[in-house]
Parts: C-alpha cells; structure tokens; sequence
C-alpha cells in the first residue's frame, strides 16, 4: 500500500479523478474506480464526491482558500456567498470555522466531507450574478455577500446577523446597483439601512 500511496502522491494535484488514478498507477479506468473504493475503506485517500478524491495528508493542510475551492468543485456552478464571503473580506465580526457557505442555482443541499461543512442554498437564477473569480475559486462581491444574505434572510431561509456587518466597508453604489435586481422588500432593506 506505501508503494501505491507514493505513486497517488505523484498525481499532483489536490483534487484527483479515476482517470489521474489509472494514469499513475498504470490501469484502465474500469480498474481505477474499483481502486479508488478501496483506497477511501483504507483511508488513504477522502472521497469528496463521485470522481473526486483528496490524499488524506493532503486535507490536513487545506485552508481556507482551498475549502473555497472545493466547494465550488461540489457543486457547479456556485460561488462562495453569504457569511463565508463577508468573513473573507472582513466585513462581519463572525469569524466561520469549519464550514463553508455558497450560493447555486440548482439545489439546497449541504455535504459533510470529515466534519467539515459544505452548505447551498439555492438562489433564484436571475439573481446568480455579482461575483468573481480570485485565485482559484467563485466568490460573491461584497455588495451582493450581504444582498445575498438579506434576501434569504427576508425570505425566512437564512439566519442573518446584520448586528456583525461593518457596513462602512461596503461600497454603497455598488449596493444600489446590485439591489436594483432584487424583489422590491430588499430594496426597501437596504434604504431602511441607509444604504442606498
């Protein structure tokens, strides 16, 4: 198993199919998807979803970027939204630890992958816009994080602590122009917050 183990290692990459499998270790396909099933029973490697795995020494030293990698592997497309996002722009004072939150357009859903959180919440498609691409990984804009955040809240779909925003850090034209896509009670929302 270590000899196999050092030739997943030379896979390079932190997330890997059945195809890098069968690449490294000389195999068909067919082969290494029945390998792969073996190798998550003997916890070598952590199945994330179906045709992607991760080196179990390799999840112990995931951060926070790569989690935001992996939930946009997850699920596609989707980006990172809501709390998650303003935490990476240091917009809340909540700091999230061990979970992820993302914004889809197909179905809400959350997927536990060792203890670590992965949660979606569907979003109506016309409002699947305002965000980026940095580094590797789909995140909201700070703007639409929050607009995000107070829609669903409005909604009664999402727990949202509008006490922990530093709204000074958000950028109010943006906030305007964003809002303008959403229902009507957001808008209101937001000029009842002075924000627009």
């Amino acid at each position: 198993m270590l000899m196999i183990y050092q030739k997943l290692k030379q896979i390079g990459k932190r997330c890997f199919g059945y195809e890098d499998i069968a690449k490294v270790l000389g195999i068909s396909f067919a082969s290494a998807r029945v390998e792969a099933s073996r190798f998550v029973k003997y916890g070598v490697i952590i199945r994330a979803k179906r045709n992607l795995y991760i080196l179990r020494e390799e999840w112990a030293r995931l951060e926070r970027n790569d989690f935001f990698v992996l939930a946009n592997l997850l699920q596609t497309p989707s980006y990172v939204s809501l709390m998650s996002a303003l935490d990476y722009y240091r917009i809340t004072t909540q700091l999230q630890q061990g979970f992820v939150e993302s914004v889809c357009i197909k179905r809400t859903k959350d997927v536990c992958i060792e203890e670590y959180l992965f949660n979606y919440t569907k979003i109506r498609r016309d409002l699947y816009f305002g965000f980026v691409r940095l580094r590797d990984f789909f995140i909201a804009e700070p703007e639409k994080a929050f607009l995000d955040a107070l829609y669903l809240s409005l909604l009664g779909r999402y727990d949202f602590d509008l006490s922990s925003v530093d709204f000074e850090k958000l950028n109010r034209n943006r906030l305007k122009v964003f809002s303008k896509r959403f229902p009507e009670r957001v808008k209101m929302a937001v000029r009842d917050y002075g924000l627009a």
